[in-house]
Parts: structure tokens; C-alpha cells; sequence
């Protein structure tokens, strides 16, 4: 008998989220069918590569991500290198330098950084907060201020923190609310839930659901993923349709296969290269897990996951 294959494509779909504005901007989101499974259905807004950039500049970086920016001595420049990295669709601006544990940077400061970067590019911008909840309520409440009118996405609002950094961008600035929660499907729902009751249109959310880098635990991110997206399409549950972001570029170049030297692990080979294995491989494993975006930092990750993209669609 002929085989007769059957759609998989669904009555529900993702929401599609625009971020940007005009001609740059870009749409993430609004599939009905699983991850690549174009032979179901078109997927009208591919996935998308975003690369980060801290207000800490360059020295810690790695040298082939010092060499991309060769010649660059302020944020602006940085900025539109970034912006200019073959295969990106937009950039994220981290703002490390305020963790308290670090150099403790001042709002003054961090939102200096961030206004040359807002004047610097036209792509899509996302404002990274520096990971500490009560610097980050802060930063980032003044950050939507600052980037008004970019249609930024702002990463990322917690359930500690959620009601500032929420009301700021997603209702004060009309920025995108970025809600971030740690690998587990009940507590994306519930953030996600409780954004909603403040009044933030879900056209407004993007999930960042959390991330492991692969080796790491990273069962439970591709488990939660599935599950989210399982409950989205198949389940119709409006309250987990928000295309989901991932930040991977500071989880893949932190882990030991990154950042154990050449002299102290020879057997592992050039360590430039393990952390941009560590890097794709995690960025191509949450994007066929439904991440609709990742931020990456090295060109040759960027290069490669975009590529990966345009040949699955």
C-alpha cells in the first residue's frame, strides 16, 4: 500500500512578536508546527541569531572575537561591528558591568553605554540585564526609558522582579518584556500569567525558559522546551505561545571544555575551537528543541547556526 504521509501542522500556533523598528525590524514566532518541520506547513519567520556585546568591552574576550572587532575602541563601534556580523539579525547589548559582585557599574553609567549604543545601529536591539535581581530592577526599568522607541526586548523580567521591569517596558516604553524562568514549564506559565494580569499584551512577551549548555544538565532544557511547545500547539495554551529567546554565548563559553587551556588540557585540542563547539552545538540543539532565537558571540558560532537555518527552511 501507498504510504500516505499526514500533516503535522496545528489549529494553534506560536505568537509572532516583532522587534525593531522599520526595515530591520524582525518577526520571531508564529509557527504551527514543530521546530523545521517545514515539510508540514511554511514557517513564515525563521529563526533568529543575535549577538551579544557587553558594556565591559573586549578584554575578556576570546581572540577570535577580539580579531572580528579589530579596531574598534568605543561601544558605537563595537555596536555596529556586531550589527554588521555576517548571519546576525540582531544585537544584545549585555550590561555586565553593574553586577555589584563585579565592577559595579552605576545606572548613571550602564545607561551612558546604552545610549551610544541605541544611537549607534538600526537592527533589533535586546538590553540584558547583569543578573543581579535587585541591580536589575533598576537597570532595566531605566534601560526601556533610555532605548524608547526601539522597540527593544528587555531580558529579563523574574518573578522577583517582574512587576517593575514588566510595567516599565511592557506598558510605560512599548518595549517587548523578556520573562525568564529556570527550566521549568510551570514556572514559565506562571511568569507569564502574572506579566499578562499587569496588563502586558502577550504580542508584548518572549520567554527565555533558561538554558544549560549541552553536557550540562541540558536534558532538562530540550524535556521543558518540548513540553512547552507540546502544550502551545497540541494543548491550544495561550499562556505558553510567546516564541521563546535563548541567551547561549555566556552558558557555552563558561563551562570547563571552554575555558581549560591548551596547556593544562592538551588532549582536548585548540580551546578557541572547543568553545565555538560548545556554542553551536548548544544553540542548534535549543533551536531544534523551539527556540525561535539565540544570542551567540563569536562570528564563526554566528556564521554557522545561520547558515544551519537557511538549509533547514
Amino acid at each position: 500500500m501507498p504510504f500516505n504521509g499526514k500533516s503535522g501542522k496545528f489549529n494553534a500556533s506560536i505568537g509572532a512578536v516583532e522587534v525593531g523598528c522599520g526595515e530591520k525590524a524582525i518577526k520571531i514566532g508564529g509557527e504551527n508546527v514543530l521546530p523545521f518541520y517545514t515539510f508540514d506547513a511554511p514557517i513564515e519567520n525563521a529563526p533568529k541569531v543575535g549577538v551579544m556585546i557587553t558594556d565591559l568591552g573586549l578584554d575578556n574576550e576570546p581572540a577570535g572575537v577580539k580579531a572580528y572587532y579589530e579596531g574598534c575602541t568605543t561601544m558605537a563601534e563595537i555596536a555596529k561591528k556586531a550589527a554588521a556580523m555576517p548571519g546576525a539579525d540582531f544585537v544584545c547589548l549585555k550590561l555586565e558591568g553593574a553586577d555589584p559582585n563585579g565592577e559595579d557599574k552605576s545606572v548613571e553609567d550602564c545607561m551612558a553605554v546604552l545610549r551610544e549604543v541605541v544611537d549607534a545601529i538600526d537592527v533589533p536591539l535586546v538590553i540584558a540585564g547583569c543578573k543581579n535581581v535587585a541591580k536589575d530592577a533598576e537597570l532595566l526599568t531605566k534601560a526601556s526609558e533610555v532605548a524608547q522607541g526601539k522597540n527593544a526586548i528587555i531580558l529579563a523580567a523574574k518573578e522577583e522582579d517582574y512587576k517593575g521591569i514588566g510595567a516599565a517596558a511592557g506598558l510605560a516604553y512599548n518595549q517587548k518584556v523578556g520573562a525568564e524562568s529556570a527550566v521549568d514549564i510551570n514556572l514559565a506559565k506562571q511568569l507569564n500569567v502574572l506579566i499578562s494580569q499587569l496588563g502586558v499584551a502577550p504580542a508584548n512577551i518572549v520567554m527565555n525558559v533558561g538554558t544549560a549548555t549541552v553536557g550540562y544538565g541540558f536534558e532538562y532544557v530540550v524535556s521543558t522546551m518540548d513540553r512547552i511547545k507540546a502544550a502551545a500547539l497540541s494543548q491550544d495554551d495561550k499562556q505558553l505561545q510567546m516564541p521563546i529567546i535563548t541567551p547561549i554565548a555566556d552558558e557555552a563559553w563558561n563551562v570547563k571544555e571552554a575555558m581549560a587551556s591548551e596547556e593544562d588540557m592538551p588532549e582536548w585540542g585548540a580551546q578557541e575551537a572547543r568553545g565555538v563547539g560548545m556554542e553551536v552545538s548548544t544553540a542548534a540543539s535549543v533551536l531544534a528543541s523551539g527556540s525561535n532565537a539565540v544570542i551567540l558571540k563569536h562570528p564563526t558560532s554566528v556564521a554557522t547556526i545561520s547558515k544551519m537555518i537557511k538549509e533547514l527552511m
